[in-house]
């Protein structure tokens, strides 16, 4: 039973508030969560993890399939999708078991039920009017998240769905449409295209991954078309009609085609719906996001939102963070605020890519005296070792000072060689400083410090 009054009560209990959760008890707070689906969240049950489960598989594949390159013969190889999507919901199971275990562990109270915020900063729990209300002592932190929005002209049903549907798809299917070609649609493209799934990635703007460096995102395009995967960029999907077994769509310059699942993944809005902004005051952007400061505080006070609600990119380990600093700025704490472009960007399509920081086009843009610094993963051993010599690292630089302004990588385990950059960053060391570090070798992050020393100037390899 919950009671009647804790010092924080977290709505949601996604990455953002699972983390504000069990920080606010580690700093004396009684807590509770109010959680209206499963712990954990959209992103443990239905997108980050799911989707990673079956990527891995892809890349199991994918491994298989290049194994003759490596003098290995596999013969007969299949793919039971069955077992598939049984390890996809034993890996859900484990992390959000785990999850579990550490509410209890910090003995927070987790609550069933639709959570929204109160004029007088309490949390009712039920329906937006008449549920029972809990006073929250200390702080209340929202933390509810996002959820997928069509494009114009369609609509989500049947086999219209959504990222969380199409990662959780329980038959792989024989013909598949994305539309979107950001981190989530080129994820389920090299997902299913290398399961054996002809897709077809629609994309409104010039380029896959249109937010990432132009040269990483060409990189990108020839290898993901390598995957059963044709790319349709400036194309906008029209005349779209769900039948009980496929969809139609009209793209392009009057072209048609007929699917079997149509997936939107390209865009995504705040989740507020009943979580009682307007009637507490919390006041929100002209995008429906809500106003934060630095310490993630709302325009109500002791009233907390971070995540997907806020702006700032929609990352759970960016939500994350956010949660920590709510909940330590509630308790009175030092905080600071997050450098939002510096927060490392990873989308686990195949080939990685990964990024943090300005393009080189941006940094120009704000005046920069710029330099680059490029490596092709074929540049160092372990390129050609492993296998990846099309992967290239960039580094974007101001000569003046020898600061790092971004870090670009596509190719093999780009999402973990990033972290070097980002953390460089953090200490303030620059590009010089990355490219005296000694690097192990022969390794992929050889690439790091060569891309640095191109930067500074004295390239070795390459």
């Amino acid at each position: 039973m919950p009671e009647s009054a804790y010092d924080c009560i977290v709505i949601g209990s996604g990455p953002g508030g699972y983390v504000a959760a069990i920080r606010a008890a580690q700093l004396g707070m009684k807590t509770a969560v109010v959680e209206k689906d499963r712990v954990g969240g959209r992103c443990l049950n239905y997108a980050c993890i799911p989707a990673k489960a079956v990527l891995r598989v892809a890349d199991i594949v994918s491994e298989i399939d290049e194994a003759k390159e490596f003098g290995i013969r596999v013969d007969g190889r299949s793919i039971d999708f069955a077992g598939v999507s049984a390890r996809r919901a034993r890996v859900v199971k484990t992390l959000t078991g785990g999850v579990a275990g550490l509410m209890k562990k910090n003995s927070i109270d987790v609550i069933d039920g639709h959570g929204a915020v109160t004029e007088d900063a309490n949390v009712r729990v039920g329906s937006l009017f008449d549920g029972t209300e809990i006073e929250a002592r200390t702080c209340v932190v929202l933390a509810t998240g996002s959820v997928g929005k069509p494009v114009p002209g369609t609509q989500f049903g049947g086999r219209v769905i959504g990222t969380e549907e199409g990662w959780a798809l329980e038959e792989l299917p024989a013909r598949l449409g994305v539309i979107g070609a950001g981190a989530s649609g080129a994820e389920l493209a090299s997902a299913f295209g290398r399961l054996g799934t002809e897709v077809m990635l629609f994309e409104g703007l010039d380029r896959v991954l249109p937010t990432e460096d132009p040269e990483i995102s060409k990189i990108a395009d020839r290898a993901l078309r390598k995957q059963n995967i044709s790319i349709h960029t400036s194309t906008f999907v029209r005349d779209v009609k769900a039948g009980d077994s496929s969809v139609t769509l009209s793209y392009g310059d009057g072209a048609t085609a007929e699917v079997d699942y149509l997936i939107i993944a390209a865009g995504r809005g705040a989740d507020v719906e009943g979580l009682g902004l307007q009637e507490a005051g919390v006041e929100v952007d002209e995008r429906g996001l809500i106003a934060v400061d630095g310490a993630m505080r709302t325009s109500v006070a002791n009233v907390y939102a971070i995540g997907d609600l806020v702006p700032g990119p929609a990352l759970a380990h960016k939500a994350s963070d956010e949660g920590v600093i709510a909940v330590e700025a509630a308790a009175g704490l030092e905080t600071h605020p997050l450098s939002y472009v510096d927060i490392p960007r990873a989308t686990f399509c195949s080939p990685n890519v990964a990024s943090f920081g300005l393009t080189e086009e941006q940094a120009r843009e704000q005046g920069m005296d710029v330099v680059v610094g490029k490596v092709a993963y074929g540049a160092v051993g372990a390129g050609t070792v492993y296998g990846d010599r099309n992967g290239m690292i960039k580094i974007v630089g101001d000569k003046r000072y020898g600061e790092l302004v971004g870090g670009h990588i596509v190719g093999a385990k780009a999402t973990e060689l990033i972290q070097e950059l980002v953390n460089a960053k953090a200490l303030e060391g620059g590009f010089p400083e990355v490219a005296r570090i000694v690097h192990g070798h022969p390794t992929l992050s050889e690439g790091v410090m060569e891309a640095a020393r191109d930067a500074d100037g004295w390239l070795i390899h390459g």
